[in-house]
C-alpha cells in the first residue's frame, strides 16, 4: 500500500482537485485502537486498485484535520474510518469492521 501523508490542512483541497480526475480515500487511523489497527493491516494486505490514491490521516497526531475533513465533506467522525471522494464530494464512507478494499474499489469505480 502507498499511503500519501496527511498532515496539512492544504493537503484537503489538493485531495478535493485531485478527485476530478480519479477517485481519492481518506483512511483515518487512531494509532492507540486495536480496531483501527485491525483495519490499517487489512488495507496493507489488499490488493491497491490502480487508479485511486490513498491518504493516511493519524487521528491523535493531526485531530484538527479529522475535524476539518468531517466539516468539509459532512461525513461524522468515526475511528477508524475511510471515505471515498470524488468530483470533491465524498460519495462513500465507512467505518470500523466495515472498510473493505473490495467495497472502497466497487463505489470508487460507480460513483
Amino acid at each position: 500500500m502507498e499511503w500519501i501523508k496527511l498532515a496539512q490542512e492544504d493537503g484537503i483541497n489538493e485531495i478535493i482537485e485531485r478527485s476530478k480526475e480519479k477517485p481519492q480515500v481518506i483512511f483515518k487511523h487512531s494509532t492507540r485502537c486495536s480496531i483501527s489497527s485491525v483495519a490499517l493491516q487489512r488495507m496493507e494486505r489488499a490488493k491497491q486498485p490502480p487508479g485511486i490514491d490513498f491518504y493516511y490521516l493519524d487521528l491523535l497526531a493531526y485531530r484538527h484535520l479529522s475535524n476539518k475533513v468531517e466539516d468539509v465533506f459532512k461525513v461524522p467522525h468515526e475511528s477508524p474510518q475511510v471515505l471515498v471522494i470524488k468530483d470533491g464530494q465524498c460519495v462513500y464512507h465507512d467505518s470500523h469492521m466495515g472498510i473493505s478494499m473490495n467495497d472502497i474499489e466497487a463505489e470508487a469505480k460507480m460513483a
